[in-house]
Order: C-alpha cells, then sequence, then structure tokens
C-alpha cells in the first residue's frame, strides 16, 4: 500500500524534526527505517546486513542529524518548521529484486523540511524515505551515495526550494 504524500507527512517527520533542531539523535528514531524491515529486505543479498544497517545507515544518519543541526545556525533552538514539501508524482514502486532489495517498497525522494530561522526562510531536502506497512521512513537523510563518510546535509537551499528529483532507490 502506497504510503499519503500529503499534510500528513509534517506529522510523520515531526520527531526527525524536534532532533535536528535539539541536535540530538534520540527522538529521530521512530522516523527511522525499522532494522527488521531491512534486515527481511536484505538478507541473502548482502554478507551482513546488520553490520551494513548499523554501521552505514544508521551511523551516516546520526552524522547527518549534526550537520542539518548545525547547517540552521546559531538560532538553531528557534527554527520553526513551515512545511514538509514532496510531490507526490515522484513515489515509485520499487519492485522486489531492485536495488538489492528482497522486497518491494514505496520510494520518496527528495522530500524538503522548509523552515524560518533568523526571519530567514530556508530549506534542506530529505535524500529518501521507503514505506514500511504502509508508513514513510526516512532511510537516507544525507545524500546516497555522498563524496565522503561525514554527516552531509542534502541539498540545502535559501527559500523553499524544489522537492525532488524523482528516481532512486
Amino acid at each position: 500500500m502506497e504510503p499519503p504524500v500529503d499534510a500528513t507527512l509534517k506529522s510523520t517527520l515531526a520527531p526527525l524534526w524536534s532532533a535536528i533542531v535539539g541536535g540530538s539523535v534520540t527522538g529521530a528514531a521512530p522516523v527511522f527505517f525499522p532494522r527488521t524491515a531491512y534486515l527481511q529486505m536484505k538478507t541473502g543479498l548482502l554478507p551482513d546486513p546488520s553490520s551494513d544497517y548499523a554501521d552505514r545507515l544508521l551511523a551516516f544518519y546520526n552524522l547527518d542529524i549534526a550537520a542539518y543541526h548545525e547547517a540552521l545556525g546559531p538560532d538553531a533552538g528557534s527554527a520553526t518548521l513551515l512545511s514538509v514539501d514532496a510531490t507526490a508524482g515522484d513515489a515509485a514502486w520499487i519492485p522486489p529484486g531492485s536495488c538489492e532489495n528482497s522486497i518491494g517498497y514505496w520510494h520518496l525522494p527528495g522530500v524538503r523540511f522548509v523552515y524560518s530561522v533568523g526571519g530567514a526562510v530556508q530549506s534542506f531536502a530529505i535524500a529518501s524515505l521507503i514505506s514500511w506497512r504502509g508508513q514513510w521512513y526516512v532511510v537516507h537523510l544525507g545524500p546516497n551515495p555522498r563524496p565522503e563518510d561525514i554527516g552531509t546535509v542534502d541539498q540545502p537551499a535559501a527559500g523553499a526550494g524544489s522537492p525532488g528529483p524523482a528516481g532512486g532507490c
């Protein structure tokens, strides 16, 4: 079942926004793709999916939250989320066997947090959401792949920016 791409994304992703503003990864855990789901998707396709989940996906998520927090600047605590923008037409079904996954899922790239901080409207992207049991989860906060193994903010922009681009896994 395809999860909705509508105003409910703001409430779904609210724990992530709070974690970014506060600079704490703990509160962002509920919106990160579940470990059990990842193991089901990758078992038999990766040599050690449990390590890949912990040492790559979750490690980058934690590094990225710190990078996104830093990108808010010295007034991070006063940042206000204005909207969560996504293009419903960018959601795509990824069939089983594609992208090194044994289970199919919905993928939504380039969702944008549009916020105000220090009197200016700015935005950045969440690189990739994927579905599990009808719910959207963050699987890549920063870009994937990335040029370096560091926390990285995806598509920062002055103003609202644009969701997307479509594509990816």
